[in-house]
């Protein structure tokens, strides 16, 4: 009966206000379905607490708000409890009371609401009912702000929960944590148990009794494992317990986990006007992102920085932001007062074991953004499988974060300083010198066996070093890719590491073994740097052959990877000089064709075109040898008399090319062949289209794009969707067109290809088709 009057008295008030029921449950701060099953009289008459809010969402007098609380009150449900029983009293004073809130708190509202969420399934007009007592589990790491969060959570959250809320300080990072007994006593005595039992299994039987009926918020901040946390938690009841720790407390079952992420950039910003004021962030807002930036988004950084302005009203951010830039003294500078982001690393750091405690600091020598296990292995002296326990023991300390989906792990910026300090301060400078040459030996071999999976054939005469752990060892090409990307930075800076050493014969391996991976990757700008090194090395060892090898694939860098037509030029000039003198025909070729592409690119057309004449007539002399380089320089050949107003002529020299693969080249792979005729067949689509042979030109364009995607070549089928859009689009196929160029333009711009603008303005063009096209 009660409730049944409540829900039409309530659902009468509403409709006499004129609001629906998603926007009074909003001004009240209830769910849309609390209140529905409200109305309908399906739930038991809400709390006092809910009733006000109601009333003042309503915006009902003192009478009105009187007659909905009897309505109410009604459909409460009666308990027979002793008179003094303490269960559903509200709380006194006591000594766990939470601890002071931060008034210029920011961010985080997607993990409150989510806690808000939580706290509503508590409330008995909950049409699924009560569902408590609810967990939730705030862990990350150190300096994330999980106390300030769980601390600002509680008191918005507290109006919730009428019989108080209680904290307790676990001391997790202490040497000694608060043992659960204890913990229990404390909490026991606050909520007025009177006598506490000694046994820790009768004080944990004891709390559980006491909140089974009482809403109450507990708060058990900096716990250090389950172990500790499991005896303080409530067994039924309507309550809410926060748990804030720096490890992950992975072990407790049926909890909820609010994420807390890194703050964003305008978040980070948000903290720092709300502590120093809008007027200073305002004078240099650049200086104040920049600032964000250098704390890495970590609250605890951003406060530290923002208390020290705020101590400083005549020093500017940009200052601080100068001061932080070294990354020698950014530790140094990141302390206001007690707030030291140093002392919050620390002590994480020294929770952990001896080994943990190397691996965190050697593998602040990893290169790159990313580490795997075994580059921290090495980097360590461990066993790989050591190794990745200490990793994985690292992350539950929120020391190091995991990649989503590979076996990789990465950094803080600012723990990588500190773990790059502790380093220094704790290893001994040699053993860090062998370190280096362990993980640096181990990469370069396990790089240029990778590498040499996109070979296309056996090398004569070569004997290349096996890989350093066969059992490990990519076994093909799509693996071999795979590491080679992961271990990009590793590889990178290990061979930048071995030319500075004078290790000039094992700089030229290696890149000599990057090669034919090389083509495919030519968006990768660091290949100018790996030859550059390479040819630095090989005049080292003598010059000769290797010299102009390497000097031919620079002129390819610089043209392909650079766009530095100038210097490309030159390095072909140069290998053209040094091959010749070393009497290497093949290289002559290749030397002149490269010269030959520099020359075009910078507008001197007819020299590039006698160069590839004479580039392709060299290089058909050399026999068998110099094939796949004859390829190469009649398909330029080709190319550069078609934008030279020359499409039939290309058409003829392309037509070649394509003969000359079909019938094979003895000694060569067929999937090698597949490719440069797949390069041909693109260019007699390009031929065709310049000779307005539309419908034939997209037959050719189409299979050379379906082959280099299938051999996992982006940057050779971008350009060959470009050109198959803008035959679809002269086809008058507008929808198939748009979405080929729309797709070709994603992809350059991924590469970084000059192209990209060319594809933007076919795109232009296919919107705009009234306007004049422009030569």
């Amino acid at each position: 009966m009660g409730d049944t009057e409540f829900g039409a008295r309530l659902r009468a008030l509403r409709t006499r206000a004129g609001v629906s029921q998603e926007l009074l449950a909003q001004r009240a701060g209830i769910s849309v379905r609390a209140l529905s099953n409200l109305e309908r009289g399906r739930a038991r008459g809400p709390q006092r607490r809910t009733v006000r809010a109601l009333a003042e969402a309503l915006e009902l007098d003192a009478a009105g708000g009187r007659e909905l609380e009897e309505a109410a009150s009604l459909g409460r449900p009666r308990t027979a409890l002793p008179a003094d029983a303490p269960e559903t009293s509200p709380a006194g004073h006591h000594t766990l009371a939470l601890p002071r809130d931060i008034g210029d708190f920011t961010a985080r509202g997607p993990a409150l609401d989510r806690l808000r969420a939580l706290t509503e399934r508590l409330d008995p007009a909950d049409p699924a009912g009560p569902v408590g007592p609810t967990v939730a589990v705030v862990c990350g790491q150190p300096g994330l702000g999980k106390t300030a969060f769980a601390v600002h959570a509680a008191h918005a959250l507290a109006p919730r929960f009428p019989h108080g809320q209680f904290a307790v300080d676990l001391r997790g990072m202490d040497p000694r944590p608060t043992p659960p007994r204890d913990a229990l006593a404390r909490l026991l005595r606050a909520l007025g148990a009177g006598a506490v039992p000694s046994a820790t299994a009768d004080r944990c039987g004891l709390l559980r009794s006491l909140l089974r009926d009482r809403r109450v918020l507990l708060l058990l901040d900096n716990a250090a494992d389950e172990d500790q946390v499991r005896p303080l938690l409530p067994g039924h009841g309507p309550s809410l317990t926060l748990v804030t720790s720096r490890n992950a407390l992975a072990g407790l079952e049926s909890v909820h986990r609010p994420e807390l992420a890194l703050l964003r950039r305008e978040e980070a910003v948000d903290l720092l006007t709300r502590v120093i004021g809008p007027d200073r962030v305002r004078r240099e807002s650049q200086a104040a992102r920049d600032l964000a930036e250098l704390c890495g988004g970590l609250p605890l950084a951003i406060r530290i920085a923002a208390q020290r302005l705020a101590a400083r009203p005549g020093e500017t951010i940009a200052k601080l932001v100068t001061r932080l830039t070294g990354h020698d003294t950014r530790l140094d500078r990141l302390e206001a007062g007690s707030l030291r982001i140093r002392a919050a690393f620390a002590l994480s750091y020294r929770q952990l074991s001896p080994a943990e405690q190397i691996i965190f600091r050697r593998a602040s020598l990893a290169e790159g953004v990313h580490f795997s296990p075994e580059i921290a292995a090495l980097l360590a002296d461990l066993p790989v499988r050591q190794a990745e326990r200490c990793a994985e023991r690292l992350t539950a300390a929120g020391l190091l974060q995991p990649h989503p989906t590979a076996d990789r792990y990465r950094f803080h910026d600012l723990l990588r300083l500190f773990a790059a300090e502790r380093l220094a301060e704790e290893d001994d400078p040699a053993h860090i010198t062998a370190a280096r040459l362990r993980s640096d030996r181990w990469t370069l071999r396990r790089a240029a066996a990778a590498a040499r999976c996109f070979d296309t054939g056996p090398r004569p005469g070569a004997q290349p070093d096996p890989d350093p752990d066969p059992a490990t060892a990519p076994v093909d090409r799509e693996r071999a890719r795979s590491w080679l990307e992961a271990e990009r930075a590793q590889w990178f800076a290990a061979l930048g590491r071995a030319h500075a050493a004078g290790l000039h014969r094992q700089v030229v391996d290696t890149a000599d073994a990057m090669h034919w991976f090389s083509d495919r990757t030519p968006h990768w700008e660091l290949w100018a740097q790996v030859f550059g090194w390479a040819v630095s090395a090989a005049r080292a060892l003598g010059g000769g052959r290797d010299e102009a090898v390497h000097l031919n694939h620079l002129a390819w860098a610089y043209s392909m990877c650079l766009y530095d037509h100038p210097a490309a030029l030159s390095s072909a000039e140069a290998a053209l000089a040094v091959a010749r003198e070393a009497a290497d025909q093949l290289q002559t070729g290749w030397a002149l064709g490269y010269a030959a592409g520099a020359l075009h690119r910078l507008g001197r057309t007819d020299e590039s075109i006698a160069r590839l004449r004479q580039a392709a007539d060299h290089l058909r002399r050399t026999g068998e040898e110099g094939r796949l380089a004859e390829l190469t320089a009649l398909n330029t050949l080709g190319h550069h008399l078609r934008e030279a107003g020359r499409a039939g002529e290309a058409l003829v020299i392309h037509r070649r090319s394509e003969a000359v693969c079909r019938a094979g080249v003895p000694g060569q792979p067929p999937e090698l062949i597949g490719l440069y005729l797949a390069v041909t067949r693109q260019h007699i689509g390009n031929d065709l289209a310049a000779l307005g042979r539309w419908n034939e030109a997209e037959t050719h364009l189409r299979y050379a794009l379906t082959h280099f995607e299938a051999a996992r070549m982006p940057a050779w089928s971008e350009p060959a969707r470009l050109d198959l859009g803008v035959v679809l689009r002269h086809l008058d196929r507008p929808e198939a067109a748009h979405e080929t160029l729309t797709a070709a333009h994603h992809g350059l711009v991924r590469l970084d290809n000059p192209r990209q603008h060319e594809a933007a303005d076919h795109l232009h063009r296919l919107a705009h088709p009234s306007q004049p096209e422009v030569p």
